[in-house]
């Protein structure tokens, strides 16, 4: 089979970091169209330097990387520096990128991507708030039905919020996004903190990355070290949930995780719970299913698959 064609969203981030990595490693079964970065974890201007420091890191200054929204569609933007550190990769120095960021808006980029491929060929893979891809959705609604999937990192549902007690972080920033990329009519599979929770950067996984010897594997263990410090911290557990090269691994393996396929709706009004992934996970309701939302990972498996992907680079 021909490798699958992705366009990566992200707002790097150290996991949005090594979820990239993971995709470039993987080209017999991945071919990454360009990447469009979003405000998210840290402004624009830093997710746009971050996903190119990465590509440089993983040897493929050739990646498109285009800039997108610098905030969310009707709300100020939040960011979470407290958790990824000032510049959004902290740990590992490293030099700034040199590739040049393409011309254009990420949100072009998307619409004309998808407009030019054949139909159902392009899955989209949103690592960070929704905005880029409901934009390009509200700009070009005739895209919908030309997306192959979307599978995205976003939302809780057992797990519940880790940026409000309700909400996760992606969803949150952007929720008015987030509700109109869930009832767009994609085909959606989402990876929640139910499931990325149970992928932990335990010490000896760590640990592999670092016994590579290499720069990759210096830096996703640098970056580990220094974000897993305030999951660690937050949630008593031995590691901290690697979210976003979930995403990348359901392209690759999707045997190694089960969900459901459930009806999921964004809170957007409530103080309480904006932001929230409202998943009809026990069908309680009649409302249809627009989503897989996957609840388990074989952690083993994915970890892995990602130490023997990121140490072909």
């Amino acid at each position: 089979m021909p490798p699958a064609k992705i366009i990566i969203d992200t707002d790097p981030g150290q996991d949005d970091a090594i979820a990239i990595l993971l995709a470039l490693a993987s080209p017999d079964e991945i071919e990454v169209l360009g990447i469009t970065a979003v405000a998210g974890n840290v402004p624009l201007a830093l997710t746009a330097i971050n996903a190119r420091t990465v590509c440089e890191l993983a040897g493929h200054p050739e990646i498109k990387v285009f800039a997108g929204a610098d905030a969310p569609m009707t709300r100020p933007l939040r960011t979470a520096e407290h958790v990824h550190g000032d510049s959004g990769l902290n740990g590992p120095a490293l030099p700034a990128p040199t590739m040049a960021l393409q011309p254009g808006h990420a949100v072009d980029f998307i619409v004309d991507t998808l407009r030019t491929e054949p139909a159902g060929t392009v899955t989209l893979c949103p690592l960070g708030p929704l905005t880029n891809i409901a934009l390009a959705l509200d700009k070009a609604p005739d895209i919908a039905a030309r997306i192959k999937e979307i599978v995205l990192m976003g939302g809780a549902y057992f797990e519940v919020g880790n940026i409000t007690p309700a909400a996760e972080f992606n969803i949150y920033v952007d929720p008015e996004a987030a509700k109109a990329v869930f009832a767009c009519g994609a085909p959606l599979t989402v990876m929640p903190l139910d499931v990325t929770h149970k992928a932990l950067t335990t010490e000896p996984r760590v640990q592999a990355f670092r016994d590579f010897g290499t720069p990759v594997g210096d830096a996703v263990a640098a970056w580990t070290d220094f974000f897993q410090r305030f999951d660690k911290d937050k949630y008593a557990s031995p590691g901290a949930p690697l979210h976003d090269p979930c995403v990348i691994a359901w392209l690759l393996k999707p045997e190694l995780f089960s969900g459901r396929h459930i009806n999921v709706e964004i809170e957007t009004q409530s103080d309480l719970t904006r932001g929230m992934t409202v998943a009809d996970w026990w069908g309680v309701t009649d409302r249809v299913a627009n989503a897989m939302f996957i609840g388990d990972v074989d952690a083993d498996g994915f970890f892995a698959l990602l130490t023997e992907r990121i140490a072909r680079l």
